[in-house]
């Protein structure tokens, strides 16, 4: 086989791997990878004749199909992956060039790096494509999962991302254009066997995951990031019945929008949260991992009604807020959901989350 049908080959295979979000250990422990890693080097190191296009190939099939990196590795892979997506031009080809580097840098996860290698390119690109619309959204998608996974060990860069590039506000927009592109209504004939995922619901998958990320660190609290809250739930609605991993990633990001004391109570409930979870601990459906993730987000949010102050508006606010709370989940017969799990308090929490098994026993709702 050819060198270029090769990179061809790999860089599917490396495609396919990160969008379904697969991991393989195989790559990494070959000596191909070895010999990538040289070739990027060796190609890397060269003043004169330098192949641009071969030494994007071998960043692209060795950084998707990996899943280990190097500081060396990153100092090179990164900027390169970067220039190949600046390029600005509007055609198919491009945009698929693009979105190739941009997908590969979104395998990239919590790795340690300089700002100096990434962030005035990152900030170029997203700003261009809230100007001119020029990417595919598994690309923008992408730049903001890479982008988002550098905030793991970079807190200031959260004024960039809310403030100047305004995350909540994308994420909710491209939430909302994925919920209305795909037919979520399965047909009957499907409804016994597991059909194949699009790639608009691939994406959708890979946003909620992102928001993970960033409800689980967020400090900076607005609008954008309340409207954001609200834009999770209408997810949850429109996909519930007939995508049931979805409705699940949705339910874990209000457990850990939640358990984030930056994101206000009084927006999970205006938001409807509180409505949707307790109508997901209802399903006959439901597993042990969407047990603890239900019960944990009712555990948190009591656990934060329960805290008093001593701002004698902000303490009214509190009991407030607690009163409409435990008259909804009353409402909902929320007690009689709770004794309808205790024998399978000490399995569920034990097995998922210590601390919040804890918790649950320590915290009377």
């Amino acid at each position: 086989m050819s060198m270029e049908n090769a990179m061809l080959l790999l860089k599917r295979i490396g495609y396919c791997k990160v969008l379904l979000d697969w991991f393989s250990y195989a790559f990494k422990c070959s000596l191909l990878s070895r010999r990538f890693e040289e070739m990027i080097i060796e190609e890397n190191k060269k003043k004169e004749g330098k192949n641009e296009k071969l030494l994007i190939d071998l960043c692209e099939c060795n950084v998707t199909l990996s899943y280990d990196f190097s500081s060396e590795l990153l100092s090179i892979c990164v900027p390169c992956l970067l220039k190949a997506a600046l390029n600005k031009e509007e055609n198919e080809e491009v945009q698929t060039e693009v979105e190739m580097a941009l997908l590969a840098l979104s395998n990239i996860r919590d790795y340690e790096m300089k700002r100096e290698l990434y962030l005035n390119e990152i900030t170029e690109i997203i700003e261009h494509h809230q100007e001119y619309q020029n990417m595919t959204r598994l690309a923008y998608q992408s730049i903001w999962q890479f982008f988002v996974d550098r905030f793991f060990n970079d807190k200031s860069l959260e004024r960039v991302i809310v403030n100047e590039l305004h995350f909540p506000r994308e994420a909710v927009r491209e939430l909302e254009e994925l919920t209305r592109n795909v037919d979520w209504k399965r047909k009957e004939e499907e409804n016994e066997k597991r059909r194949e995922e699009t790639k608009e619901e691939h994406i959708l998958r890979r946003w909620l995951h992102t928001l993970n990320n960033y409800f689980l660190r967020c400090k900076l609290w607005n609008e954008e990031l309340a409207k954001l809250i609200d834009c999770v739930v209408q997810v949850y609605q429109v996909v519930k019945d007939n995508y049931k991993e979805i409705g699940d990633l949705c339910i874990s990001s209000l457990g850990i929008a939640a358990f984030n004391r930056v994101v206000k109570v009084e927006d999970l409930l205006k938001s409807g949260a509180v409505n949707v979870v307790l109508e997901e601990i209802q399903r006959p459906t439901l597993n042990d991992k969407m047990t603890f993730d239900s019960l944990s987000f009712f555990v948190l949010i009591s656990m934060r009604l329960e805290e008093k102050t001593y701002n004698e508006m902000e303490e009214a606010k509190r009991k407030e807020l607690k009163r409409k709370m435990f008259e909804k989940m009353e409402e909902e017969g929320f007690e009689d959901i709770i004794t309808s799990f205790y024998e399978k308090f000490s399995y569920i929490f034990a097995n998922h989350n210590v601390f919040i098994y804890h918790l649950l026993f320590d915290t009377t709702l």
